[in-house]
C-alpha cells in the first residue's frame, strides 16, 4: 500500500535534495561540534583530576622485575624514594692559592661541567663507580625522566670533582653513611635501600649512570653540587646558588669561587671502597654517676680450690660481735621456740 504525502512534505523533501541537503548537514556539524568538543573537555580534566591511571598503579605494592618502566606507567610508590629526596651539605676546606686571585664575578651563569674520566681506573672501581652510581639515581630519581636521571648523576660526578667532597664515586653516594642521620644522599638512611629494585627500572638507571661515567654532560643543571625536592627547603637552600628545576629536584651550585670551573680540580681517587652502606658507629656508652658494685669472676670448672686445711696460710678471724646492736627480746624469750606477740 502506497501513502500519499501532502503536498507540504512533497515539497518540503524537494527541497532537501542536492544541495540543500549538504548545507543542512553542514549546519548541524557547525552545531553540535562545540558541544562535543565541551563534552571532551570535561571528561578529559575530570580523568586528570582524580588520576585513575596513577590510582590503579598504587594498588600494586610492589612493581613486577619482568614490567618495562614507559612514562606513562611508573608507580612513585615502587620506584621514587621514600624519604625527602634532599642532598647534604659539607664545610668548604681553606681556599687553595690557586683560588685566590680569582673574582667571585666569575660564577654567573651556568656553566657546563668537564666530561668525567676514570683515567688509570681498575675493573674493580669501574664495576662499583657503576654500582653505585646507579643506585643513587635509583633510589633518588627512579621515577623521574630521563632528564631528572641524569641530573641526579651530573651532580654526583660534580662531587667528586669538588675538594669538599670525597674523590670517589662510592665515596661520594655513601658520604655520612655511617651515622644514623647524616647521610649526603637521602636514600642511604631513610630505609629507601630495603627494597629489591625493580630489573627494568635498574638496567634503565645503570644506562643512565655509564652514560655519565663515559663522559656524557647533562650542561642545564651546570656545576650544581645539591639538589631538593619541592617538598622540602633545606638550611642551605639560601647559601647556594640555584642552577635550575628540573623534574621534581630543584639543583644548586656554590656561590663565589668556590662555584667556579676552576673549583673542580679534584682528580679522581680510585679505590672505589665497597658499595653500600659502611658500618656504622656504635653509641658510646654513657658513664652512671654512681659507682656500680661488680661481682668478682668465678673459678674455672676445671681449676682445683685448696682445702682450708692444706692451705697454710691461717684463716682470718670471724668478724666482731661487738658492734652489733643489742637485742630487745627478753631473755626468757630467747630460746623458748614461741613466736613473738
Amino acid at each position: 500500500m502506497t501513502i500519499a504525502l501532502h503536498p507540504s512534505e512533497r515539497a518540503a523533501r524537494r527541497r532537501l535534495s542536492g544541495p540543500a541537503r549538504r548545507r543542512a548537514w553542514y549546519q548541524a556539524a557547525r552545531i553540535a561540534a562545540p558541544i562535543v568538543a565541551v563534552i571532551a573537555g570535561v571528561v578529559f580534566a575530570t580523568l586528570n583530576l582524580f588520576d585513575w591511571p596513577t590510582a590503579a598503579a598504587s594498588n600494586r605494592p610492589f612493581l613486577s622485575s619482568e614490567t618495562t618502566l614507559q612514562p606513562s606507567s611508573r608507580d612513585p610508590e615502587a620506584l621514587a624514594s621514600p624519604g625527602d629526596g634532599t642532598t647534604g651539605t659539607a664545610p668548604l676546606p681553606p681556599l687553595p692559592a690557586a683560588l685566590r686571585g680569582l673574582s667571585d664575578t666569575l660564577a654567573t651563569g651556568v656553566v657546563p661541567a668537564r666530561p668525567f674520566a676514570m683515567r688509570g681506573a681498575s675493573a674493580q672501581d669501574r664495576s662499583r663507580a657503576l654500582e653505585c652510581l646507579a643506585a643513587a639515581i635509583y633510589y633518588e630519581a627512579a621515577s623521574e625522566a630521563e632528564d631528572g636521571q641524569r641530573a641526579v648523576a651530573q651532580v654526583v660526578l660534580n662531587r667528586v670533582r669538588h675538594p669538599a667532597f670525597p674523590a670517589t664515586v662510592c665515596g661520594v653516594v655513601y658520604q655520612g653513611a655511617e651515622r644514623a642521620s647524616g647521610c649526603q644522599f637521602s636514600f642511604a638512611c631513610d630505609g629507601a635501600m630495603a627494597r629489591v629494585p625493580a630489573r627494568a627500572a635498574w638496567a634503565r638507571a645503570t644506562r643512565t649512570a655509564a652514560a655519565a661515567l663515559a663522559g656524557y654532560v647533562f650542561a642545564p643543571v651546570g656545576l650544581a653540587t645539591h639538589y631538593h625536592t619541592y617538598a622540602v627547603t633545606p638550611t642551605w637552600n639560601r647559601s647556594l646558588v640555584m642552577t635550575d628545576a628540573i623534574g621534581a629536584h630543584f639543583f644548586h651550585r656554590w656561590k663565589g669561587v668556590w662555584g667556579t670551573s676552576a673549583a673542580f680540580h679534584q682528580a679522581y681517587a680510585g679505590h672505589e671502597p665497597v658499595p653500600g652502606p659502611p658500618s656504622r658507629t656504635v653509641d658510646p656508652v654513657i658513664a652512671l654517676n654512681r659507682a656500680v658494685a661488680v661481682a668478682p669472676p668465678l673459678p674455672a670448672a676445671n681449676e682445683v680450690q685448696p682445702h682450708p686445711a692444706e692451705n697454710s696460710a691461717p684463716l682470718p678471724p670471724p668478724p666482731s660481735q661487738d658492734n652489733l646492736p643489742e637485742s630487745q627480746i627478753l631473755d626468757r624469750w630467747k630460746d623458748s621456740g614461741k613466736p613473738l606477740r
